[in-house]
Formats: structure tokens, C-alpha cells, sequence
């Protein structure tokens, strides 16, 4: 029996693409093993969205390859995901010891290609053609190791029509293709009947969801009408989607938060810049006005609404003046959290010949600047929790402390407290006595724990934020 390791580079849907190549294995009678250094196989789902993410994901390739040369074994490697649509052959060219090169329309395909190179029928593998319904084939998922998985992601497209400008996602992912509404209800039924108690929608930009193929119905979009078939799983108590586009929003998609029970009140939109000459420059089809009135519709359709956003800093020809728009910008807007990105040049995108580039120098102070600004802003929010009580759905053991349990407000705020296993799937009240940066810390007397359930111990240090 064959192992497979798989390490993922990247977004949630890279971890779902993984999740489902490496369930479609041990379908096919292949081993999930522990270590990348006594696997038969070894894939690298890789990422392109940034040059750093590339390189990484070579240097590992040629790390793996030493590593397996000096202890005398010949694994299988191979490169899936992005960076190997991107690049193709040209991989191989480059990491002669890899053997499998696999497209964004072909991880269904991983279990052939690895069998026909373990016993010898090819020597090395590239299959990056686009593929018909390919959309339909990211569907399994892995058993839960040890205890019941709470929480789950569901891909429900693939592809975007967008072509941001600093963009390289519409090159290795292709146009959008969505699944059929019956098709994602059957998976969220089925991880329900597991113990699934959460899903989150995944896609390029979810909000596009069915714009081709399903026609607006009582003025909801196929994205809307697959909420409200979401919301009508029995057993199912929270939905998430991500990752959105500001235009995405419409009418009935603000509404559906204030009707939709199941739909969590947080909106991650990603702004990019507070400059509408820089925003105009990306491509990204709405100005500093506009993202805001968007935001105040969504917190007026719910007043606890938690807006997150993504942000590049240093984009070609951004002046102080338009970096100074972003950081006024975020705070008037209030983001709870953000993620930050340096600006990295990508191959075959329009705004890699962009002139003006910005030094790396300026590019590293701003960013220091602006996280500094997101840092306070998610403080001051965070503090405002304490002596609230939350709902939290308990996911599992704190990931930074086995003692501990965590769970998530519906807002999307991770909440620690002493508890067990019996605890695990439930909606639980929570009182918060104490907050960090970015995690929320509850009493367990709150919500009725049983003496053995409440040995505290100190708080773990809160993740920084993502950068």
C-alpha cells in the first residue's frame, strides 16, 4: 500500500483541493502517511498568488529531493495546484527529480497518474489541459482525525471572470464554473450526517456563484438561492462563505443576513487600497465611496456584523499620498481584522508592467505602518468583548493549547475556555472576561462547567495577524 503526504501552500481552497486529492487516494487503497520523510509520495499543492509562495514551494522540491538522494529512497514528487498550472512542463525543466506536474482542473486525476508512475508505466507526468465539469470533482473529504469534525469547507466553483490587474488567479484557475445547487446540498447533507455542525462556501469570488447558469429568481441570485437551500439542511447551524467581491452584494444578498438564521454576520470584503486611483488602476470596479455605503448597508442589515478585509500594500505607483487614503480609509471603516499583503510582481499580469514600481523599502515601512494601525483598531474591538456573552460553536482543542477548547462567535472571533470533549459540535453561551489582540478568552462558570472542566490556566499568546 502506498503513502501519500501532501503539503498545502496557500488559501482555504488549496486546503480543500488537498483535503479532497488526499480522500480520492485512500479511496483508491493509498495510505495517508505522517511524514513527508517516509512517504512513497510526496505533493506539494502549491500557490502563485505571490512570488515567495513560489519560491518556497521550489525550495522545498529541491529539499525533498536531497533529503530522499542521501538516505538512498526514490519517492514520487510532484508539484499540483497554481504554481504547476502556471509553469506546466517548465517545472520539470527546472526540478528534474519531480515527477508529476498537476493542473487546478486536474487533482481527480492525481490516483491514475501516481499509479502509472509507481509501477513504472511513465517516467514523469504533466497533465494541465483544462478539463469540462472539473467543478464537480472537489467533493470529498477526509474522515476526522480522533474526533468529529465540527466544521468543514465546501467548493462550489472554481475559476474567476474578475482580472484584477495584480492578479494571476483567472491564469491558473480559468473562468468561472460553478456546481449545481442539488449537487452542494447533498455534500452539506452528508457532512451533516457526519457531525458537520458549519460549512463554509468556497470560491474565487463565491458571490459570482451560478451568474451564467442559474437565472435570477424573484430577484435572488443563484448565489442567494443557494443560501436559502444551504439554510434548509436539517441539522446545519451556521453558514460561511468566502472569498466575496464588493460588487458581489446585492439587495438580496445584504438581506439574506438579516433573514437567513443560519448565515453568519460576518463579511469579509476585500478593499485592496483606500485610493480610488490606485483601486481604478487594479480593476477592481468600485470606489472608496461605494465600499463604504456597502458596509454601512451590511451593518445596518445586522448590527453585529464583523467586516474583515484584505490589503496590498505597495502596488505600482502608489504614492504617500494614495497610502495615506488606505490608512484613513481603514480607520473610518473599523475593519475587525485584515490581512496585509506586500505587493509581489507576477508574470503575464497587466500591472507587472506598471511603471513607477515602489521600492521594497518603502514597501516594508508602509506595511509595518499600516499593521500597526490594524493591530489597535482589532485591540479596541476586541476589548469591547469583555463582560459580553457570545454564542460560540466548540470546534475542538485550542490549536495553541491542548488543555483548552476553542470555539468561534458567529462574527468570526475565536473564543478559549476550559473544557472537554463532551463539549465538542455544541452552541454554548460564553461569558468574555478577557481579551487579546486577536483571540477572546471566556469563564468557564458562565456556561455551567463541571469542576474537572475548569482547571485555568494561563491565556496562550494570541496569533499575530496575518500578514
Amino acid at each position: 500500500m502506498p503513502s501519500v503526504f501532501i503539503k498545502t501552500y496557500g488559501c482555504q481552497m488549496n486546503e480543500r483541493d488537498s483535503e479532497a486529492v488526499a480522500a480520492q487516494l485512500l479511496a483508491r487503497g493509498y495510505a495517508l502517511s505522517p511524514s513527508e520523510h517516509e512517504a512513497d509520495v510526496v505533493l506539494l499543492n502549491t500557490c502563485s498568488v505571490r512570488d515567495f509562495a513560489e519560491q518556497k514551494a521550489l525550495g522545498k522540491m529541491q529539499s525533498l529531493a536531497g533529503t530522499a538522494r542521501s538516505q538512498g529512497r526514490s519517492p514520487i514528487l510532484g508539484f499540483m495546484g497554481c504554481m504547476a498550472q502556471s509553469r506546466g512542463a517548465g517545472l520539470l525543466e527546472e526540478q528534474p527529480r519531480a515527477h508529476l506536474v498537476l493542473g487546478t482542473q486536474k487533482f481527480h486525476r492525481a490516483a491514475e497518474h501516481l499509479d502509472a508512475l509507481l509501477s513504472g508505466r511513465e517516467r514523469q507526468v504533466v497533465d494541465v489541459a483544462e478539463e469540462a465539469r472539473s467543478q464537480d470533482t472537489i467533493r470529498e473529504h477526509l474522515p476526522a482525525a480522533g474526533a468529529r469534525a465540527v466544521t468543514a469547507f465546501v467548493s462550489i466553483m472554481q475559476g474567476c471572470n474578475q482580472h484584477c490587474t495584480f492578479c494571476i488567479v483567472p491564469f491558473t484557475r480559468g473562468e468561472e464554473r460553478s456546481r449545481t445547487i442539488p449537487d452542494v446540498v447533498e455534500e452539506v447533507r452528508t457532512l451533516v450526517s457526519r457531525g458537520v455542525r458549519e460549512v463554509t462556501l468556497l470560491g474565487q469570488i463565491v458571490t459570482s456563484f451560478g451568474r451564467r447558469e442559474i437565472p435570477v429568481r424573484e430577484g435572488k441570485s443563484g448565489f442567494v438561492q443557494l443560501l436559502e437551500a444551504v439554510q434548509a439542511v436539517d441539522g446545519l447551524e451556521r453558514i460561511r462563505f468566502t472569498s466575496p467581491h464588493p460588487k458581489g452584494y446585492g439587495d438580496d444578498l445584504i438581506g439574506a443576513f438579516g433573514r437567513l438564521s443560519k448565515l453568519t454576520e460576518h463579511a469579509h470584503l476585500p478593499l485592496q487600497s483606500g485610493s480610488d486611483r490606485i483601486l481604478k488602476q487594479m480593476h477592481r470596479g468600485y470606489t472608496r465611496d461605494r465600499y463604504r455605503g456597502l458596509v454601512e448597508r451590511l451593518r445596518a442589515a445586522h448590527p453585529d456584523m464583523g467586516v474583515t478585509t484584505d490589503i496590498i500594500v505597495g502596488f505600482p505607483g502608489e504614492t504617500e499620498d494614495d497610502f495615506a487614503q488606505t490608512l484613513s480609509f481603514c480607520e473610518e471603516i473599523a475593519f475587525e481584522q485584515a490581512y496585509l499583503f506586500k505587493y509581489s510582481p507576477r508574470r503575464d499580469t497587466p500591472a507587472a508592467s506598471l511603471p513607477d514600481p515602489v521600492p521594497q523599502e518603502v514597501i516594508e515601512e508602509r506595511h509595518a505602518r499600516l499593521l500597526a494601525l490594524i493591530n489597535r483598531l482589532a485591540s479596541e474591538k476586541f476589548a469591547n468583548y469583555v463582560g459580553r456573552t457570545v454564542e460560540i460553536l466548540v470546534e475542538g482543542p485550542s490549536r495553541k493549547n491542548a488543555a483548552r477548547f476553542e470555539g468561534r462567535t458567529r462574527d468570526n472571533r475565536i473564543v478559549i475556555f476550559p473544557g472537554s470533549d463532551r463539549h465538542l459540535g455544541e452552541l454554548l453561551p460564553v461569558r468574555i472576561e478577557r481579551a487579546g489582540a486577536f483571540t477572546l478568552y471566556g469563564d468557564p462558570a458562565i456556561v455551567g462547567f463541571s469542576p474537572a472542566d475548569a482547571a485555568v490556566e494561563s491565556p496562550s499568546v494570541p496569533e499575530p495577524l496575518p500578514a
